[in-house]
Order: structure tokens, then sequence, then C-alpha cells
């Protein structure tokens, strides 16, 4: 038997690990093929220690609000109304076709977006414009109106009752708390450099004659990024889709201090010497979550040579660059430093 100070020692030290566990954002990439990155794959969840789950840019890598994956979702974050971060289209099934062309099927009149926010009795964080848009189609679903979200001392209390409008203008912030949670998640709308049409495919027909007739595209309001502080203290920049911009110095970097960088490299906005300036010189967080390459960038879970997203990799410097794996959960302390599930290419 061991000493009654040694048993005690060893109850507070894993009392201690246990807290220090739960301590960790824990970030999920919800992608079209398990354990890789793949074209179409933007879609991931992130849980707060105090059990708060934000889902950010569904897009075609989900089946909707029935996908097995999803769990509880508290908010919904959606960068732009393209439809591969809207969600025009659904996943067919899980590892359905090819890393490179996932098999996906019509999402129209709604939206993969549309149906997680309906199914989960989300919130609908985005900017404002976009989330009206967002609301009347969560509308369609569940025929009655999407009301503002209950606000309390300029916070939200998740879970919501039903879907709600939380949305604001750039630059604006909203605080989500978990039910006994000492403080809350706090999410706020940053700049991105990028158009913002909607898919003509979600639109009512009289829009979309009109639309056609001049080839034209219709726009809710100016494409985004997000800073998400968690409890823990770490802070994740979602850089949308966007080319270089100066506001990832001057507001991301020197104002939010983001220390965790999750990078789109979706070549029509930005290629992998400008990402990777993007990591170096401009926001310099801690390390760097890659993610929405259009492309297949793994095979067998690793990087596969030639890609663009290896590329990327191989130009960032100072800090770790990890795959958004789908399937994988990655857990980051506060400081941005990955504790568990992280693969490095």
């Amino acid at each position: 038997m061991q000493p009654a100070w040694r048993a005690v020692a060893a109850a507070a030290f894993a009392l201690a690990a246990t807290g220090a566990w739960a301590q960790n954002v824990k970030i999920t990439p919800l992608g079209s093929h398990d354990g890789e990155l793949c074209d179409r794959d933007r879609a991931t969840i992130f849980e707060d220690p105090t059990g708060v789950r934000i889902f950010y840019d569904a897009g075609h890598s989900v089946s909707g609000g029935a996908d097995p994956r999803l769990g509880n979702v508290h908010v919904v974050l959606l960068s732009h109304a393209h439809g591969d971060h809207l969600g025009d289209r659904r996943l067919k099934a899980p590892n359905a076709g090819s890393c490179e062309r996932p098999e996906t099927d019509n999402a129209a009149p709604y939206s993969t977006t549309a149906e997680i926010i309906a199914a989960k009795n989300a919130a609908i964080s985005m900017v404002i414009d976009l989330a009206g848009f967002v609301a009347k189609k969560v509308e369609g679903i569940a025929g009655k109106p999407v009301p503002a979200c209950q606000e309390k001392g300029g916070e939200i209390a998740v879970p919501t009752p039903a879907a709600c409008l939380a949305a604001a203008h750039l630059g604006g912030t909203r605080i989500y708390r978990a039910p006994g949670a000492a403080k809350g998640v706090e999410v706020t709308i940053v700049h991105a450099a990028h158009a913002n049409a909607l898919p003509r495919s979600l639109l009512a027909k009289p829009e979309i004659a009109q639309l056609e007739a001049d080839n034209l595209s219709l726009h809710p309001g100016p494409p985004t990024g997000y800073v998400v502080t968690f409890t823990n203290g770490l802070r994740v920049y979602l850089s949308g889709d966007t080319g270089i911009h100066a506001e990832m110095r001057a507001v991301v970097n020197e104002y939010h201090k983001a220390n965790l960088m999750v990078m789109n490299l979706g070549p029509n906005a930005v290629n992998a010497h400008a990402a990777a300036y993007a990591v170096n010189e401009l926001v310099k967080p801690a390390a760097v979550i890659a993610s929405h390459p259009n492309e297949a960038a793994t095979a067998g879970g690793k990087l596969r040579p030639g890609s663009r997203t290896a590329l990327f990799a191989s130009r960032v410097q100072g800090r770790p660059v990890h795959l958004a794996l789908s399937g994988r959960t990655m857990e980051f302390d506060g400081n941005a430093k990955c504790v568990a599930g992280c693969d490095r290419p």
C-alpha cells in the first residue's frame, strides 16, 4: 500500500492534469474523405473548454443537418455566400467519389448552412446582409420567422431554444456563454478581400431571371473572416477566402493578436507564396492550419508532393503547419500549441 501522502499527491496530479486537458480547444475538420484534406474541404467544428460549439463554413463536405458528425452546434459562422461555403450542394455520402472530386447532390433551395442551423437551433453569427438571407432560408425550413437572439449583459446564452439571429457588421463582436461558464467565447467579424456572390440556384425564380439577363450576381454584403477568442486564451483567425490585405497586420495581428490561423488556400484568391507571406509577415501566428485547398492535398493523410498545399507548407517559416484532416480532432492550448491530434506535413 502506498503512503497516504503519495496517494493524495497522485490524486492532485491527476486532477491538475484533467484540468489542463479540459482547457484545450478542440478543432475537428469535417471533410469529404476520412483522414484526408480534399478539394471541397472547408467545414470545421470548434469546441471551447466550456462546451460552446461553433460550426464554420459548411460548404460541400457535409450532408446537411442530419450529418452524424456534427453533434451539438450552438453557433454557425459563414465567411461569404459562394456556393462552396454557403453549401449549394451537399456531400452524397462519406468518402463518395474521389478526394479530388467528391460526389455531391443539389442542396437547393435552402443550402446546407440553413439546414444545419434549423436542425441544431443554432445562432446565426455572420455579417448582417448575409445573415438575413440565411435566416430566410431557415424560415423556409422551420416554417416560422427567425427572431433575434436574446442577449443579457451583452452576451448570448447557448444553447438557444431555437434558431436565432446574432448578426453584426464588420468589426462587430458577439459573445456566446455556456451554462455555468465564467466567461464566454467572443466572435468578431473581420475584413476579407474577395467577392461575395450568392449562388443563383438558391434564389427565387424572378431574381434568377433578372440576373441572367445581364449575367450579373447578387452580393449580400461584404465577404468576411473571423477572429474567435476562446476562454482558454486561444485566439483563432479564420481567414475566409481572401487575398493579402493590410488588415491582416493592423487588425488581426496587432489588435486581436491572433495566435492560430486557419488559412484558406483556394488559388483564385491567393497562391502558395502569397499565403505564406500572409502567415510569415502579416498575421505572424504561433501556428497555422491549412484548409480549403481546392485540390486533393493529401493521400494516406500525408501531403502530396508537388501540391500547392505542400508548396505553401514549405514556405511557412518558424511555426508549425497543421493539416485539416477530416475527422481528426486537434487540441490546442491557449498559446496555440497543439497538444493532441496534430499531424505535421
